[in-house]
């Protein structure tokens, strides 16, 4: 396997280690130190499958060793350790971070609170599972065992560990420094590199027997319904799997069912003219049979007896068989048309050598096998969680998702918590696989969580009643899927830019509350509520609607500041919680002042994510902010071309709050800026290039159902290549919202006795003060299902609550 090295740089600093006969110590960091004990005092320096790399410039830290007693201090660590086998009483480590009442202090085998990890699959999961641990823990610190996991040899190929008794692992100490935390954790395990562009679209999977032209023109189905697509997924049934000429049972196939699809080339040669990249389904387990097309080449390849039609078995410990596999199978078929593969394993972790899990040894060859292909930012596999250091290749398929309420309420805290141990890439069976019920608004909020999950993949099983198709449910819930399909592709600038800028900064799409504010406890009592990239924050609607209000309610904690919804324009004090109401059009999506964020300007953006023509960008007024686009010049046509050489396009935006003013550079390209809850045009708005005023631009405000603001549009002619700037004047502020006129479109639909509206509407109307109104909203003795919309939209914004409205 000589062809897949990749970056490791797994020897220590030998200045930063610490041993004696049977025990090593290595400070890696100020926060990271490595403990190691063997029985035979030989000592790992191998990579393993998470430590790849060990060499760091020493950190300072101070040795004392008196009294058959070995101490290491360094600024955030004190360990006192007897020089035995590590046990509970003879090591000890004590900690200089102030995180709990009582004190820090870790024994060997003690296990901390962890705030969890991620699991290896959500396989027919109905509800919630056990999310293992991460590195993260409210006490501060917590312990990475290593002892077991995979290594790699000079050559990157798999090995296990030496026999004898072994202690490898990894002390993480923090306190409070979460992100800190899992940039120390990146720099050991290697950084999740960054995803091609058009990985960030929509995808299209579902187990089912499709023939090439049926595919196809469902394709152009979506096509014909404004609905973008960029990945299109084939499943098992795209190679042949039962049948007389097949002689064993199972999912294993490398041969083309022809009934089917009766030519590869051309029906993959269809998808990629629709701008689709392409996967199929891989069920490696049962290796390469005689009825297969490629049997005789792979056997010629590894030098395979084939006189009995003997099966070419499934061995990834075997470096001669997975080049074959990788260059021989998997190659023709890649010829034909497939881009990447899902792996699709799930017999277990074992394999012909104890500790060498094959599904470890699938996703790191492949993943190198396409970086060898494509190039760095080209390649992606589709396959399972691993264990820690999985995140070095995406993306992750989660299982086959069970479709209740109770699957879509666990996935949200699912995706955030899966950041504790660096894997942020995520896809779902959106919209659930399998066993469940058919609930439309089910279906719907799924796929809006979908949208604001690391990937968007629609997906089911083979019933026929089952298929996620928009348009084969109700009109109401047709429509909402259909706008959020396109807002997903919409929303590609600004997820391309933090996935590039993930990858070099170790910072995961989708990260947790506590994350940024870890000494706030509402920051943890809200597991289902994260943040989507620097300058969002999403509370998925994960229960079903009142069918009194057509509102569903989340739970919400707005983080410090000041905050805007991005759908309905109200805006929020910060550091509260309040519960939000939505009807189906919409969830709660948040972002601070002095957010800008890029979408694509196209309400109907076209198949397989290019660069835009055109950008519309959200900005939140009343802080400073800023925010860099950034794009990969190879995707300006759409069709991502392979090759080693990656140039990054820059495109600045800033909003400088104290005189009002956004700048950016002309692209040649339309800008439409859109000022959230700006709800007035400043008397001297001025748009300027190269601070010459120009002619050309429009200025309207739109109102709620539209997402509401300021928008000014600046067609690609008259910005030219100049510096673009608008000034709105100084200080701008989110408007304060007429409340009357956005509470009277609540009661109206409400489903209830009209002399209760009429209740209602007396003491909205009054000219009592905002206290007295909510005392007498509450005296009418209403459920917090009728009374919870009409007080978030009172008290949202303690602007709108001095004398009353």
């Amino acid at each position: 396997m000589e062809a897949f090295g990749f970056p490791r740089d797994p020897v220590a600093n030998a200045a930063a280690t610490v041993a004696g006969p049977n025990y090593r110590f290595t400070v890696i960091s100020d926060i990271v130190t490595r403990f190691e004990w063997s029985d035979d005092g030989r000592f790992e320096d191998r990579p393993s499958a998470f430590a790849v790399n060990r060499n760091f410039p020493a950190p300072p830290f101070k040795v004392g060793d008196a009294n058959g007693v070995l101490e290491i201090r360094t600024p955030s660590t004190h360990i006192v350790y007897d020089k035995k086998r590590f046990s509970p009483n003879g090591l000890t480590v004590s900690f200089s971070s102030k995180v709990t009442l009582w004190g820090a202090e870790w024994r060997y085998g003690q296990t901390p609170r962890s705030l969890g990890g991620t699991a290896r699959t959500l396989d027919e999961v109905d509800g919630r599972c056990d999310m293992g641990s991460g590195i993260l823990s409210r006490e501060g610190y917590s312990f990475l065992d290593d002892s077991d996991s995979m290594l790699f040899d000079a050559q990157g190929a798999g090995v296990p560990r030496r026999a004898g008794d072994r202690i490898d692992g990894y002390l993480f100490c923090y306190g409070h420094d979460y992100r800190g935390a899992m940039r120390a954790f990146y720099s050991i395990s290697g950084h999740q590199p960054a995803l091609p562009r058009w990985t960030l679209g929509n995808w299209w999977s579902r187990y089912y027997a499709y023939r090439a032209d049926e595919y196809v023109a469902l394709m152009d189905v979506f096509r014909e319904q404004g609905v973008p697509l960029s990945v299109a997924v084939i499943d098992m049934d795209w190679h042949v799997v039962r049948g007389e000429r097949v002689p064993h049972a199972g999912w294993t196939g490398y041969s083309w069912n022809k009934s089917l699809f009766p030519d590869p080339a051309a029906f993959c040669g269809e998808l990629h003219r629709r701008r689709l990249k392409i996967t199929l389904n891989d069920h490696p387990h049962a290796g390469v049979h005689h009825h297969e097309d490629l049997y005789e080449d792979m056997a010629k390849a590894i030098g395979h007896d084939t006189a009995d039609k003997a099966p070419i078995l499934f061995d990834p410990t075997d470096p001669k068989f997975m080049q074959a596999y990788l260059d021989v199978l998997h190659r023709s078929l890649e010829r034909d048309g497939c881009d990447f593969w899902w792996i699709d394993w799930q017999q277990g972790p074992y394999s012909r050598i104890p500790g060498l899990d094959p599904l470890w040894l699938l996703n790191h060859f492949h993943f190198l096998d396409q970086q060898r292909q494509g190039g760095q930012g080209q390649a992606l596999i589709f396959s399972r969680y691993a264990g820690p250091g999985s995140h070095r290749y995406p993306v992750g398929f989660s299982g086959d998702s069970v479709a209740t309420w109770e699957s879509l309420r666990f996935q949200p805290e699912f995706t955030a918590t899966a950041s504790n141990i660096g894997y942020g890439w995520w896809s779902h069976d959106i919209g659930g696989h399998m066993h469940g019920y058919r609930d439309d608004e089910l279906a719907t909020r799924w796929l809006q969580y979908g949208a604001f999950s690391p990937i968007l993949r629609l997906h089911s099983s083979n019933s026929p009643w089952a298929s996620k198709e928009p348009w084969l449910y109700r009109a109401e819930y047709a429509a909402v899927m259909c706008d959020f399909l396109r807002f997903r592709h919409r929303l590609v600038p600004y997820l391309y830019t933090m996935n590039v800028s993930g990858a070099v900064c170790g910072e995961p799409l989708v990260q947790p509350l506590y994350w940024r504010f870890p000494s706030t406890e509402a920051a943890y009592d809200r597991p289902n509520e994260y943040y989507f990239g620097s300058n969002l924050v999403v509370a998925p609607i994960v229960r079903p609607r009142d069918k009194r209000t057509n509102l569903a309610m989340a739970d919400v904690w707005v983080p410090p500041g000041r905050h805007v919804d991005v759908f309905t324009g109200l805006v929020y004090d910060g550091n509260r919680n309040i519960q939000m109401y939505r009807n189906l059009q919409a969830v709660p999506l948040l972002a601070p002042e002095g957010s800008i964020i890029p979408l694509d300007k196209d309400v109907q953006p076209a198949n397989g994510c290019a660069n835009p023509q055109g950008f519309e960008v959200y900005v939140v007024v009343g802080g400073d902010g800023e925010f860099t686009i950034l794009e990969d010049l190879r995707d300006d046509s759409g069709q991502t071309a392979n090759g080693h050489v990656k140039t990054h396009r820059e495109i600045k935006v800033g909003f400088s709050q104290g005189p009002g003013r956004l700048t950016t550079a002309g692209t040649g390209r339309d800008w439409v800026f859109r000022f959230l809850s700006l709800m007035t045009v400043p008397d001297k708005l001025q748009v300027t290039v190269n601070g010459s005023a120009v002619c050309g631009f429009e200025v309207t405000v739109e109102e709620y159902p539209n997402v509401p603001g300021l928008v000014v549009k600046i067609p690609g002619a008259c910005a030219g290549q100049g510096e673009v700037a608008i000034d709105l004047g100084p200080q701008p502020q989110p408007s304060v919202l007429d409340v009357t006129a956005r509470l009277r479109p609540l009661v109206l639909d409400f489903q209830i006795e009209f002399t209760l509206k009429d209740k209602m509407w007396e003491i909205i109307e009054s000219a009592q003060p905002l206290s007295s109104k909510i005392g007498c909203l509450m005296g009418l003795d209403l459920d917090s299902s009728l009374v919870g919309p009409l007080l978030e939209v009172m008290v949202s914004d303690g602007r709108q609550c001095g004398g009353g409205f």
